[in-house]
């Protein structure tokens, strides 16, 4: 039996106040509850949850407790609420109930319609009529209409507008964790319109604590502290692929932050589009108003556009993450990455756009400065300097752009932060120049969510990071990074002038295509020639949540051998369910004097879900494998991987939420003898507490076999067979805490020697709103045969931020092991939307701290001015 009440009904009867989507016997397959009753008049608006008690929210934020047999305390209408529901209706003398049935909007969109074309099918519960917005369907799906603004709307964080008090809000949040399906313990009431120019998005956060409840300590632009703070954001697929999305988000301090997400991978928070925002307070708690440019999006042509949309709400005090769809266990329990699941959002209708832009943007900048040089011959001392270049973007097709670039500078760009590295394998620095920073999740080879961050490991690990900040002196593998832009402009630690160069990137039908293409100056001092780079990847959708892919590049002058280098691979990400991925690869290169184990495959299985975990994979890198536009930190091994995960949560202890135990073992064979190279066996303990602090415990077991003499540490370690274990305690602080960051302290055996480590990272300290320090300390005391060894580091971020839009921040650092003292300070001012103004002081000198001694290394001033036209 399948009933529909029409939306006169609801309009006439005081007994409903919104459109009823679907009643039915839950057995049948039915989706519920209905949304929106009444009682004595006072509308609500909210999800029930059959496992709490029944509670909804008035218009004026106050919460409802309903009766346990009100219809809506169930979680799927059976045949007695719809009975109930039919004599309600008669008591109201309507009889507008229709038992025909309706036919659902049609299912998931393919994967791979062209890009040209509107999705023919549309996934979810039916379109809200109007005056209704939306109409939630639990785990079935969400679907929302978008109004249209018939007025001026004026972004300053006040809900005045008319728009506000004719629209009805939409407030039918999810839990996602801690009680996954629950109704969140906050209302939140959105509501979503356009005009011919912009999206509006405007949003009430409601505390039943007030408006300085609220954690609220940051507002520089993109920052990753944001994400610690009780946030509101917004995200859009608006290509309806279910692949890729654009996020805005913000705190109750209006800072702002979007990023891409590229196949449901690792957000790519360095896209930078034009938007407006502005926050305020209100007596129950906050406010938000976004103005979002259609020409600051990208979406298929046509008038009529169908979205994908997802919403989200934290409450850090509670550890609470709330969602505008519903999300199972094994997705939500990841927090902010779970917004990355766009095959989960809900769809947007409604939306009338303009023609997609292919506008033109021009943005030519200036650069003045001095420099000092000492380490040069000879010495350079306060050389002024002067410089002019231009940026270009173009809009090839609706969702395929062109960036041009001449005279490449990257003057404005922080510099890296100190690592203290206690393996005797390469560091890994993450890119940081904006050119190459845009879609670069599009680049990513072998591993889904890998560009641009470090590579990850072959399967085995997941445990905290080691206290000396460069891993535990054993094992060192990881996936070869294919395509690493620093290597493009950077060599041997200097700078390489770039004299321009281009890019191709977007989506072609179900094609991801990513094309690169630069020339870098020579530099005589360093034997560095002039080399052009080029880069060539495609991937294909396939199923509905998996890829397949190509890579090639070419660098036109090797490094280590006469003539040009070659590199390409096959890769497939495969997710089978919300659990169950495979990612595999194949790789070869192709340089001069180098061409007998020069490939690298791999294939790594993983099955993560809420309580049980299990990965499983084997990676070989060749001993000549030699990708020199890539990154790789180990070759010539084969690493066998292993590890699960047993993660209760508990409800005997109220304060903790979940407990993790998690042994691996990582296994490294040489790969051309055969011999075991290196071995790593750990076992970790991880404890989430529901104030968001978390302990972890981890005992680690390694074994190396050294063929060869190899300085680690500060010191040379013999050839020879070594066994050598550890245990690593750390506690996190969480966002509820005025200080955040990890302690964690680390002690045992090192080769022939003693390790003891002490570090603190991912600190925080709020002095004001507008004023913060981020402190990052490692402390590493080394005792072996050869002498002691004092390998530390300390990292300091002082910042005050103006407004969103305008911060300085000064970075220390002090590196033990080298002596340097370095000092970067940056002033960076958004003057006008996507045009900035920069300063920037660095300085680097050798010291000797005890005996306070220093002396000049390098010094730098530099002033950059950038002004974006857009045609």
């Amino acid at each position: 039996m399948r009933l529909r009440l029409t939306p006169e009904f609801g309009r006439t009867c005081g007994l409903f106040s919104r459109y009823v989507p679907r009643l039915a016997d839950r057995k049948n397959g039915a989706v519920g509850p209905p949304y929106g009753f009444c009682k004595d008049g006072v509308r609500m608006r909210g999800r029930l949850s059959p496992d709490r008690p029944g509670h909804r929210y008035s218009q004026q934020g106050k919460r409802v407790r309903l009766s346990p047999d009100h219809p809506s305390r169930k979680e799927g209408m059976n045949r007695s609420s719809a009975a109930l529901l039919v004599l309600s209706a008669l008591a109201c003398g309507h009889a507008a109930l229709s038992a025909a049935q309706v036919p659902d909007p049609l299912g998931p969109t393919e994967a791979d319609a062209p890009v040209g074309a509107a999705p023919a099918e549309l996934p979810g519960p039916p379109v809200p009529m109007a005056p209704d917005v939306v109409n939630q369907a639990g785990e079935a799906g969400v679907t929302v209409r978008a109004v249209r603004v018939t007025e001026p709307m004026e972004t300053d964080g006040v809900l005045d507008e008319a728009f506000y008090r004719e629209t009805q809000a939409i407030s039918e949040f999810i839990q996602s964790i801690p009680d996954a399906g629950a109704e969140p313990t906050e209302l939140t009431e959105v509501w979503l319109g356009f005009d011919d120019e912009n999206v509006y998005v405007g949003a009430k956060i409601w505390d039943s604590e007030g408006p300085d409840a609220p954690i609220a300590n940051e507002m520089r632009r993109d920052s990753r502290q944001i994400r610690q703070n009780d946030n509101f954001g917004v995200f859009f697929d608006t290509f309806m692929d279910r692949r890729n999305a654009v996020a805005f988000y913000t705190n109750a301090l209006g800072a702002l932050t979007d990023y891409q997400i590229n196949n449901e991978g690792r957000p790519n928070r360095d896209w930078n589009p034009i938007w407006e925002i502005q926050t305020g307070r209100f007596e129950q708690g906050w406010t938000v108003e976004m103005a979002i440019p259609f020409r600051s999006l990208r979406y298929r042509p046509g008038r009529e556009q169908v979205w994908g949309i997802q919403m989200r709400r934290t409450v850090w005090r509670r550890n609470e993450w709330n969602h505008l769809t519903w999300l199972p266990l094994s997705v939500g329990r990841m927090g902010g990455p779970s917004s990355s699941r766009v095959s989960m959002y809900g769809t947007l209708v409604g939306i009338e756009a303009p023609p997609p832009s292919r506008e033109l943007e021009v943005k030519p900048f200036a650069t003045s400065g001095l420099r000092t040089d000492m380490g040069v011959d000879p010495a350079v001392r306060n050389d002024g300097h002067a410089d002019a270049g231009l940026d270009v973007k173009w809009g090839v097709t609706e969702n395929l752009v062109a960036d041009f670039t001449y005279n490449t500078d990257f003057a404005q760009v922080e510099v890296d932060e100190q690592q203290v590295n206690l393996t005797r394998f390469s560091l890994f620095f993450p890119e940081k120049r904006e050119f190459f920073l845009e879609s670069r999740g599009i680049f990513d080879f072998g591993a889904r969510g890998g560009g641009g961050g470090p590579p990850g490991g072959g399967g085995g690990g997941g445990g905290p990071p080691r206290g000396g900040g460069g891993g535990g002196g054993g094992g060192g593998g990881g996936v070869p990074t294919m395509f690493y832009s620093r290597q493009i402009g950077l060599q041997d630690g200097h700078q390489i002038p770039i004299l321009g160069g281009a890019r191709l990137t977007g989506k072609v039908g179900s094609f991801d295509v990513g094309m690169v293409n630069m020339q870098t100056d020579d530099l005589p001092s360093i034997d560095a020639e002039s080399t052009n780079f080029t880069v060539l990847r495609l991937a294909r959708d396939v199923f509905s949540r998996s890829s397949v892919g190509v890579i090639y590049q070419n660098r036109s002058e090797s490094v280590v051998a006469e003539g040009s280098n070659q590199a390409w691979g096959l890769d497939g990400v495969f997710a089978f369910n919300d659990e169950t991925s495979l990612q595999t690869y194949y790789a070869k290169t192709r340089t001069a004097g180098l061409d007998g184990l020069d490939a690298s495959y791999r294939g790594a299985f993983a099955y993560n879900a809420d309580e049980w975990g299990l990965q499983l994979g084997h990676l070989v890198v060749g001993d000549d494998f030699n990708p020199e536009i890539g990154f790789i930190r180990r070759k010539g091994f084969r690493q066998s991987s292993a590890s699960a995960r047993f993660s209760p949560r508990t409800e005997s202890i109220s304060s903790i939420r979940q407990i993790s135990l998690q042994p691996g073992l990582q296994y490294f064979e040489n790969d051309e003898v055969g011999f075991l190279e290196s071995r790593q066996r750990s076992g970790d303990l991880r404890v989430e507490f529901e104030n968001s602090d978390q302990f972890t415990f981890t005992f680690t077991d390694s074994y190396e076999n050294l063929v060869q003499d190899e300085w680690i540490s500060g010191a040379t370690i013999g050839v020879g067979r070594y066994s050598f274990r550890d245990v690593q305690a750390s506690y996190f602080m969480g966002p509820n805490r005025p200080v955040q960051g990890r302690l964690s302290v680390r002690r045992g055996s090192y080769y022939d020697g003693e390790i003891n480590s002490l570090g603190i990272s991912q600190g925080w300290i709020t002095i004001h709103p507008q004023l913060s320090l981020e402190p990052s300390i490692s402390f590493n005391w080394i005792d072996l045969p050869q002498g002691h060894f004092g390998r530390h580091v300390a990292v300091t971020r002082i910042t005050y931020t103006m407004t969103p839009r305008a911060f300085v921040s000064g970075l220390l650092q002090y590196n033990a092991g080298s002596d340097t003292f370095s000092t970067n300070v940056r002033l960076r001012w958004e003057w006008a939307p996507g045009s900035e103004l920069f300063l920037v002081y660095t300085e680097d000198r050798d010291t000797d701290v005890l005996g306070r001694r220093t002396r000049l290394d390098t010094r730098g001033l530099v002033v950059k001015v950038t002004r974006l036209f857009q045609l």
